[in-house]
């Protein structure tokens, strides 16, 4: 499912607004955005894959739209998964990029890949 451009422009005004310096990468069939170099969150499958504090995980699924992000049946640590409903407002869309933002200092690099 191809990432809705209004979307992205929306996240790219909301870290504009923030002073981040991001990249963005085509990851996971989606559009990733990156800080320091580590995943911060992206666009996924019609919603939003977001990297939070593992900590925090159980009290965030609780807000609308947001799940434990799965693979392979099993939970991914720190990764959530939101439908639009839960950020179509644009406090909402802060408000998950903030969490997002707020981990990221804390989060680990993936390793590089050597090149031959």
């Amino acid at each position: 499912m191809p990432t809705d451009p209004y979307l992205i422009e929306r996240i790219r005004n909301v870290m504009t607004a923030k002073r981040t310096v991001w990249t963005e990468k085509k990851m996971f069939g989606g559009d990733c955005f990156m800080v320091d170099d580590k995943m911060c969150f992206g666009t996924f499958k019609g919603g939003l894959m977001l990297r939070v504090d593992p900590e925090e995980v159980s009290s965030l699924v609780e807000r609308s739209g947001a799940d434990q992000m799965m693979h392979g049946g099993r939970p991914m640590t720190g990764y959530l998964f939101v439908e639009p409903d839960g950020y179509d407002q644009d406090k909402d869309l802060d408000f998950w990029v903030q969490k997002c933002l707020d981990f990221n200092p804390k989060a680990k690099s993936s390793k590089k890949k050597k090149e031959v």
